[in-house]
């Protein structure tokens, strides 16, 4: 995926530094360390980029996650009932199970998405 970088999508897609791209955001890169999960560093190390630009700045990402939660649900449904043959109803615990077990990357990646949309990479800053 290096080939990307420079690129909003590496950095939505891997959670680094959305000015850099030389760090991950978060303190721990795994999502399913739930007690962990919202845990961010203040800054990036390599470039001094202050994540939280203001107080409650995450709380937009809230509106973000809305969108992802209805493609990853809309990608489920599809799966299950188009591919698989499911029926309504089993299709409906597809979603539901889908949209559980993938809450801790459908967080981190509103998140990754929100930051993106203010912050943009800077080569200037890419030191290396």
């Amino acid at each position: 995926m290096s080939y990307l970088k420079g690129t909003k999508i590496y950095s939505i897609f891997t959670g680094t530094c959305p000015v850099c791209q030389n760090e991950s955001m978060y303190k721990d890169k795994n999502p399913y360390k739930l007690g962990k999960i919202f845990q961010m560093h203040e800054r990036c190390n390599h470039c001094n980029t202050k994540y939280k630009i203001e107080p409650s700045f995450f709380y937009g990402a809230m509106y973000v996650s809305y969108g992802v939660g209805i493609a990853f649900a809309v990608a489920a449904f599809l799966i299950s009932n188009l591919f698989l043959k499911l029926n309504l109803l089993n299709s409906f615990f597809v979603i539901v199970g889908t949209l559980i077990f993938f809450f801790p990357i459908i967080l981190r990646l509103s998140r990754n998405i929100w930051i993106n949309l203010f912050m943009h990479y800077g080569k200037k800053k890419n030191l290396s």
